[in-house]
């Protein structure tokens, strides 16, 4: 295990100091998703720049009690796909749930719900009326 940790490893996490920040300021909030949050901390601890921590893998995995496989699969999507895509949970088409809604759907009910509510109501609700 130890010959595993001292490999040089292919995906290297090095944040900006904005980058840093936001995710300093998503953990210090408490007002966001598990994931992003978790993947803030990955990002954080393996930050490999001068302000960074550059923990390896096992010992991030080990304190926040994740996966290495968490934590190596969060480096790679850094790399590969940017810091955007790393807190911003994605639908998998292979996922055994179907999407309720396409985008068409999607953007009507959002219009929907943005618009005045109906005559006698003060807000939208998915409750029918029991009135009458």
């Amino acid at each position: 295990m130890a010959a595993k940790e001292i490999a040089v490893k292919k995906y290297v996490v090095k944040l900006s100091d904005e980058e840093r920040e936001q995710l300093t300021m998503l953990i210090r909030k408490g007002k966001h998703r598990a994931h992003q949050s978790v993947k803030a901390r990955i990002l954080l601890k393996a930050d490999a720049s001068e302000a960074g921590e550059g923990w390896s893998d096992s010992q991030i995995a080990a304190a926040l009690d994740i996966s290495v496989a968490t934590v190596a699969r969060t480096r790679q999507q850094l790399v590969e796909e940017g810091f955007e895509s790393v807190l911003t949970r994605k639908h998998s088409p292979a996922s055994a749930r179907k999407r309720v809604f396409d985008g068409a759907a999607e953007a009507k009910l959002i219009a929907v719900a943005c618009s005045k509510p109906p005559a006698g109501r003060a807000r939208w609700t998915l409750k029918p009326c029991l009135s009458g």
